[in-house]
């Protein structure tokens, strides 16, 4: 029987496959005590799962590089110490020997057990590890649901999978990708998460908040996600089945129409040039931001290079990194921001403090670059020397006050100095900009810009330290939105001190990659872009149809509402408006 489940969409397109549940654990579990003969073969299938649990994480950080590295080798490496917990493997053994439970009884039980002493805990970041438990019990249980089925479960991959699950880890979202998963439907979960984020950079169609789907939806269900109008279909008709070939249709020509936009300059429908530029850490990255015109790289994370590796990176292998991506882009500009650790990327040269009673408010970003200056100036020379192959921009992350952007410029001008007695060349200049994404330096930016060059508004993180909103917490999803509108005029402050001084100013948060954003960041006078470079041409065809005099001159009104409900309101009129001239025209 078709039934039609609807949640939120966080990375829009549609998807046909056979459903996978990957939290058996919220599945019913086999609660029957087991006889005395039952119970040496249950600790053998427990001990096969989690063995089989432990290689697939093995064999997924070894194939993880890059950004995804960095997004997610981290709560891969502590799924692979929860599996090696003493405790925890003691406690699955006597549950089976001596309580007779079943295998999937006692990982139930100890992963109760588990979260109660995780709720418990004073320390917030402490307590939120408490996920991981969820995510490793849910593992450890697909594994012990899935040996009998594997036949079942090639066939599913041949055909297609659409993930259902509570909510899905970074970790899992990348293994799954390159799996040939098609799309993901999550009960939990918010739109900004890092899940989210990658499903966006995947292009899979993502629900969250989709609050029926696990007491709906069965593994090997046809279902159908329709992620660009929140809906997931379950057991889909021959007329769903229509819409969907339909729509596939839609989207290979608006691809090919799309595609034609990589080559012509981005203006506004009222001529006003608009530069867009592409976040990038691997070579693919920027082959993608060539090929879809990106007017150079914005955003380039360094800290990939801290986090692939055991052991500090040397100032060479930093250097041939740098360069290559300055050569990439042939002489179109490449901003790179300077190593942004701490919070919830540590490295695996223990540069990043553990252990922090809030990390998200601690050492970090620049603050941990004026705590190792050695290690920063190391950094620094690799970027003077790259420089002298392009043009080249330091960004410099975490900025909280002016004193910071002294310090940053007085190491630059050493490391100068010690390039030079080395008799290294040099460039001639370069820019050093400042992230806005601390409430302090967004307040503040006046002063800031006078030992900035240029600027670049960290949206992400200043979002949720202006509205004390964890992006990740779908609890908080109707607080954590950038269209409240005293986030908005913050932002609107930033673009206009730099502006009033003359400096360039760009955004390199999610929402410069958004096109539901570009009509309001336009109208707030913004002019450079950064963003994942697979978003560019559909944020140049939006920019193709706005006018930008008419935003502008719209702004004032905006800025005056009193709601995120209101700003939305204001912009859809301004916007239908604008529309409205063009078609009288």
């Amino acid at each position: 029987m078709r039934i039609v489940l609807t949640g939120t969409p966080a990375a829009r397109g549609m998807a046909l496959g056979r459903a996978r549940l990957v939290q058996p654990n919220i599945l019913a579990v086999d609660m029957r005590m087991l006889e005395d003969k039952e119970i040496g073969p249950e600790i053998e299938r427990l001990h096969q799962a989690l063995d089989t649990a432990r290689t697939e994480l093995h064999e997924l950080r070894g194939k993880l590089h890059g950004a995804l590295a960095r997004e997610v080798g981290d709560f891969i490496d502590a799924h692979s110490l929860l599996l090696d917990d003493e405790e925890l493997l003691r406690g699955l053994d006597e549950l089976v020997t001596v309580g007779h439970y079943t295998a999937s009884a006692a990982l139930k039980m100890q992963r109760d057990r588990l979260a109660a002493v995780f709720d418990a805990m004073n320390d917030p970041y402490l307590k939120s590890r408490g996920e991981d438990i969820d995510q490793v019990i849910g593992r450890v249980m697909s594994a012990l649901n899935q040996q009998s089925s594997r036949e079942e479960r090639k066939l599913a991959a041949r055909v297609g999978e659409i993930v259902v699950s509570d909510t899905i880890a970074p970790a899992d979202m990348a293994a799954m990708a390159g799996q040939g998963m098609l799309g993901v439907i999550a009960s939990a979960g918010s739109i900004y998460s890092h899940s989210a984020i990658l499903a966006r950079s995947f292009n899979l169609p993502m629900l969250v908040g989709t609050r029926d789907a696990l007491a709906t939806v069965n593994d090997d269900d046809l279902v159908l996600i329709d992620a660009e109008h929140g809906e997931v279909i379950v057991h889909p008709t021959a007329q769903d089945l229509a819409r969907y070939r339909q729509w596939q249709r839609q989207a290979a020509a608006e691809g090919r129409r799309l595609a034609a936009l990589a080559t012509a300059p981005t203006l506004t429908k009222d001529g006003a040039h608009v530069r867009l530029f592409a976040n990038a850490e691997l070579a693919g990255d920027v082959n993608l931001a060539r090929s879809r015109g990106a007017d150079g790289i914005g955003l380039y994370r360094s800290e990939f290079l801290f986090l692939r590796q055991r052991g500090l990176p040397s100032e060479d292998e930093q250097f041939a990194a740098y360069r290559d991506v300055v050569l990439g882009m042939g002489g179109l500009p490449v901003t790179i921001r300077t190593l942004d650790l701490g919070a919830d990327k540590a490295d695996a040269a223990g540069l990043a403090i553990r252990g922090e009673d809030n990390p998200a408010l601690g050492v970090r970003g620049v603050r941990l670059s004026l705590r190792y200056p050695d290690i920063f100036s190391v950094q620094l020379r690799a970027i003077l020397r790259a420089a002298c192959y392009g043009p080249v921009r330091i960004l410099v992350p975490m900025i909280t006050h002016l004193g910071e952007m002294t310090e940053v410029r007085r190491l630059i001008k050493k490391a100068r100095e010690d390039l030079a007695r080395a008799g290294q060349e040099l460039p001639e200049r370069l820019d050093v900009g400042a992230m806005i994404e601390v409430p302090a330096a967004a307040i503040g930016v006046t002063s800031i810009l006078e030992k900035a060059d240029f600027l670049a508004i960290g949206t992400n993180d200043l979002a949720q330290y202006v509205l004390a909103a964890d992006r990740n917490n779908d609890a908080l999803e109707g607080i954590y939105d950038p269209l409240q509108p005293a986030f908005l005029r913050l932002i609107a402050h930033v673009i206009a001190s730099a502006r009033r001084a003359k400096k360039p100013v760009s955004l390199c948060g999610e929402i410069a990659g958004d096109t539901q954003f570009t009509a309001l960041l336009l109208a707030m006078g913004l002019e450079e872009f950064s963003m994942h470079p697979g978003q560019l041409l559909q944020v140049r065809d939006r920019l193709t149809q706005l006018d930008c005099g008419a935003l502008r001159r719209a702004a004032p009104r905006l800025f005056r509402a009193h709601s995120r409900d209101e700003v939305e309101e204001r912009l859809l009129e301004v916007v239908a408006l604008q529309d409205g001239c063009a078609e009288t025209r």
